[in-house]
């Protein structure tokens, strides 16, 4: 527990002072409000503070995120201030969280996950169009090379450019200059901010893959607060744990990371967990993609105990069956190596070379 442990209101009752850590940006505090404002519903005693601070890659805005070559940008000061007791536990997008988490730290909840697809946000001048009708040489942003490495393939006659900063600079940069025709965000992020309206095209798998974890927040809290860790696993959905599980599975390893281009879809259906991964080289010209699927049905496992200790990926979730975690993980695992067997590595490897000299 960080130091200021408790409070009393009005009535001399005590009840639990809960610090929660976010990063400055509205879209962080929206995901933020909307995740305390649930565990304050759950647990009515307990106060809950809300303490923002600035991470690396919200300073840095100058340089595409796959030049900086950090893997921790938006998470390193969270992690400090919960390192130090200064917070209790950090609401992130779970796509911003590394595979593998600094020894001391869990993720404790990953919750619904929000439309996990890319989205296409177009000039004004544009209103109406998409990719395949804007013109010639247009010019689309993203700070993404994994957007850019399918979208180039997928939409040869368009330019992309890097653009940099958080989503309403990023808006701004849209609509007050001539610079970009379009650019490309996560459907999620609009949609929490409210800007459902300028969404012009949801991209579908075919066109364009989301990166793991994309669409769903995650609470990381610290490994040994019992209390902390139970009280914030009551928000973990099982669907979006199972499907997170398996891509971040996949993707640590391959060993990847926002330097190389790296995309997934997963889908629940039936009792079947099914993961597409790929990965591209940088122009997109070359690629490899698969699916695999797993069952998930829980059926006579329904009570099994769950090790609280174990992490899968990062994250521990103690109310779903253990079995089913593992299954997930290593379907993450199987496709990576089967892509991996056909010359993945290859891939990755020329890719992040030319990222560097980029």
């Amino acid at each position: 527990m960080s130091e200021e442990a408790s409070s009393q209101d009005g009535n001399g009752k005590v009840s639990r002072v809960i610090r929660v850590g976010t990063r400055k940006s509205q879209l962080a505090r929206i995901q933020t409000d909307s995740v305390a404002e649930t565990l304050k519903e759950l647990y009515p005693d307990i106060h809950l503070e809300i303490v923002a601070m600035s991470t690396t890659g919200d300073k840095i805005l100058d340089t595409a995120l796959s030049k900086i070559g950090e893997k921790s940008l938006f998470t390193k000061e969270l992690e400090n201030a919960l390192e130090r007791n200064e917070v209790d536990l950090v609401v992130h997008s779970l796509k911003d969280l590394p595979t593998t988490l600094p020894p001391g730290f869990t993720i404790g909840a990953v919750l619904k996950r929000e439309n996990p697809h890319d989205a296409v946000v177009l000039h004004p001048s544009h209103a109406g169009k998409t990719l395949d009708t804007l013109p010639e040489n247009s010019v689309i942003g993203t700070s993404s090379l994994r957007r850019a490495a399918q979208l180039k393939k997928r939409f040869p006659h368009l330019d992309f450019k890097d653009i940099r900063g958080n989503l309403n600079t990023r808006l701004k940069k849209l609509d007050e200059k001539k610079d970009f025709a379009a650019i490309i965000l996560a459907a999620a992020g609009l949609r929490r901010m409210g800007w459902e309206s300028r969404i012009s095209q949801i991209l579908e798998p075919d066109d364009c893959m989301y990166a793991v974890g994309q669409g769903a927040l995650a609470v990381e809290v610290r490994a040994r607060d019992a209390d902390i860790l139970e009280m914030v696993s009551i928000l973990h959905d099982p669907d979006t744990v199972l499907r997170c599980i398996a891509e971040r599975a996949f993707l640590r390893r391959l060993e990847g990371g926002c330097s190389v281009p790296v995309a997934v879809h997963t889908q629940v259906k039936d009792s079947q967990l099914y993961l597409t991964g790929a990965v591209y080289s940088l122009d997109g010209s070359n690629s490899l993609k698969e699916t695999m699927q797993v069952s998930i049905a829980v059926g006579t496992q329904s009570s099994e105990k769950v090790d609280e200790q174990v992490q899968r990926v990062g994250v521990t979730a103690n109310k779903i069956p253990g079995s089913v975690q593992d299954e997930a993980e290593k379907l993450g695992v199987d496709l990576a190596d089967l892509l991996l067997s056909k010359g993945a590595k290859e891939i990755l490897t020329v890719a992040r070379q030319l990222n560097d000299v980029r």
